[in-house]
């Protein structure tokens, strides 16, 4: 079934359910501090309550500040919010050791006009770097101290190709607030045309960029921190899931008619999405797109118009419904319209999406009407958004036994000590491909520096290095192969030389002296001029001819064949003798085809016995 557009009518209930409400002071969005207080602001005013409603403290601002935005927790002591189309940083550190201060840290100073209008910011903590979305000028990224790392417009060009705007290149800029993934190290961010884009949070490149003008130009944008993002379609009544490596769509379900444009949806730790609807339901989704909704009144009469609030332990949720007197939705052309008139009551509930499972429910008027009634925050103005905030962060609601075996309640400052024992803590494990791909990567990369780390240390401990640089121990390694070479080529034509023609004592001791000089530097490639590790061991056996009293032995060994041929030449000092006793041979399993090849010299171990 598919929704049509839908027609939104805003029907506000004030807390104080007064008729005149223009003595009491409006209040910005608020933020739920790490420290338990929740923070806002009123004009010049900025605020920091406690969670019984009493004010902390105070301090007067030079700007007016923007109540339709929220105030944003910066780490440490730091608060950023937007005034006069400024982005100021609030240091409030430890109250009573210094009093805070504020100053202007994106927008020009006092006195000077605001040209440039901020859409929105994000502040990421683990990277100390604020976001700024700046109309028609594009996204920025400023360190916490000032300096700009990076910035980006709608269009890039990379690789020869323009990425964003393809629709529409003249009016085409960034139209939402940069939304963070923590988990992903991720920016996002919509453009006027309905492209969502994807950037990294160290770079200005895009990841991806998908267009999602077919559902509608305008959408809001919820990281689920499980390897999801949902978007909000508030036009079409739609919620949709995305893969955050690639931005495809994993699933879209229809829900009820949503109060305003910016209707956005919380994820609560076990990965569950809620969100509230004119038609009196709290949608929510698992990861996988299983749907529950939750109404505690009447539907027909009631309506969800605020999003919820999760609690401290991250897995339940708060929402407020609203009773009408009267409800009336009906469909004109393509859209919905839903009218209702005169709010009676209000009905503010915990619950668990996972499990359906609802801890706690307080109708207004009543009891929790008396909650705040002596606090300081009685002179302000209350909206359901303020009072679900103060609600997940205060401590008088009622708690649970420990009999239940569910999530605990606890104070905010407290979180860190909440125990589960209904459910079991799931973690996103990411692409499992790819994390399994970067797995053997990091791995071949590992064994390949270890064998680098070998090699130099073994290399390095050389001990002619100790004497010499290493530009004079190459230089003497390469002259010694080029050296080799040489040898070769020379004992090759002598042998072949040998084999075709008779020749004299003089080559064959020619060719001694040449086989052991080259024998000699194969020794030092081996050992001195080695790119390996140094031998300890016993050394080979020299191969040179061998002399035995008078006369010298030369062996000779077929490359291929393998057969092996010994000749014995009288020595020089009987030269006269060897012309009439002549030479003798041995031959060992020469066939006809080996007589003709190459020879090389090879000692014989064996002694000469004539």
């Amino acid at each position: 079934m598919t929704h049509l557009p839908v027609f939104l009518v805003l029907v506000l209930l004030v807390a104080t359910f007064s008729s005149s409400v223009s003595a009491y002071q409006w209040l910005s969005k608020p933020l739920l501090g790490d420290d338990g207080r929740i923070y806002v602001c009123s004009y010049n005013t900025f605020f920091a309550f406690e969670n019984n409603g009493t004010i902390a403290w105070t301090m007067h601002l030079d700007y007016k500040c923007n109540l339709g935005t929220a105030p944003v927790h910066g780490g440490h002591g730091k608060i950023y919010l937007v005034a006069d189309n400024r982005i100021l940083v609030i240091k409030y550190g430890s109250i009573g050791t210094f009093e805070p201060e504020a100053e202007v840290f994106f927008g020009p100073g006092p006195g000077q006009p605001a040209e440039a209008e901020i859409i929105g910011f994000s502040v990421s903590t683990l990277g100390s770097t604020v976001y700024i979305n700046v109309k028609n000028r594009g996204l920025f990224a400023y360190q916490s101290h000032g300096s700009l790392l990076w910035s980006v417009g709608p269009v890039l060009y990379q690789f020869g190709y323009r990425q964003g705007c393809r629709k529409n290149l003249t009016d085409c800029y960034f139209a939402s607030v940069p939304v963070l993934d923590q988990c992903e190290a991720s920016i996002y961010i919509s453009n006027t045309e309905g492209e969502l884009y994807c950037l990294s949070l160290r770079s200005r490149y895009f990841r991806w960029i998908q267009d999602f003008s077919s559902f509608d130009k305008n959408f809001t944008i919820t990281p689920g921190n499980n390897g999801h993002l949902y978007l909000t379609v508030p036009a079409k009544a739609l919620v949709l899931a995305l893969d955050v490596f690639s931005g495809n769509v994993l699933w879209q379900r229809n829900i009820g008619p949503l109060s305003k444009v910016d209707s956005a949806p919380v994820v609560d730790s076990n990965g569950w999405m809620s969100i509230g609807s004119l038609d009196g339901f709290l949608y929510s989704f698992s990861p996988t797109g299983v749907l529950k909704k939750f109404s505690r009144m009447n539907a027909e009469n009631s309506m969800v118009q605020v999003g919820p609030f999760l609690d401290c332990s991250g897995f339940a949720v708060y929402s407020s419904q609203i009773e009408m007197e009267g409800k009336v939705s009906h469909t004109i052309g393509e859209y919905t319209v839903v009218s209702a008139i005169r709010p009676k009551a209000a009905l503010f509930t915990m619950l668990v999406p996972a499990t359906g499972s609802i801890y706690w429910s307080e109708r207004y008027p009543g009891q929790l009407s008396t909650l705040f009634s002596e606090s300081d925050l009685s002179q302000f103005v209350m909206n359901e958004e303020i009072l679900l905030a103060f609600l997940a962060a205060s401590s008088k609601k009622p708690r649970l036994s420990a009999s239940t075996q569910v999530i605990q309640l606890c104070k905010l400052r407290e979180c860190g000590n909440i125990l589960t024992t209904e459910y079991s803590l799931k973690f996103f494990a990411g692409n499992e491909r790819a994390i399994v791909l970067f797995l053997l990567f990091e791995s071949a990369l590992l064994l390949v520096l270890i064998g680098l780390v070998r090699f130099c240390c073994t290399f390095w401990a050389k001990e002619k290095l100790k004497d010499q640089g290493l530009g004079s121990f190459l230089d003497k390694r390469c002259s010694l192969r080029l050296k080799k070479k040489a040898l070769d080529r020379t004992i090759t034509e002598l042998e072949q030389k040998a084999a075709e023609e008779t020749v004299d004592n003089e080559v064959f001791e020619k060719l001694g002296d040449i086989v052991r000089e080259r024998e000699c530097i194969e020794r030092k490639l081996s050992t001195t001029y080695s790119l390996g590790r140094d031998r300890t061991g016993p050394q080979p056996k020299p191969m040179l001819p061998v002399h035995m009293g008078k006369t010298r032995s030369y062996s000779f060994q077929d490359a291929k064949q393998k057969n092996v041929a010994m000749f014995h030449t009288l020595s020089d000092t009987s030269s006269s003798e060897s012309s009439t006793e002549g030479e003798t041979s041995m031959l060992e399993g020469m066939d006809s085809s080996a007589k003709a090849k190459a020879k090389t010299p090879m000692v014989d171990t064996s002694s000469s016995d004539e």
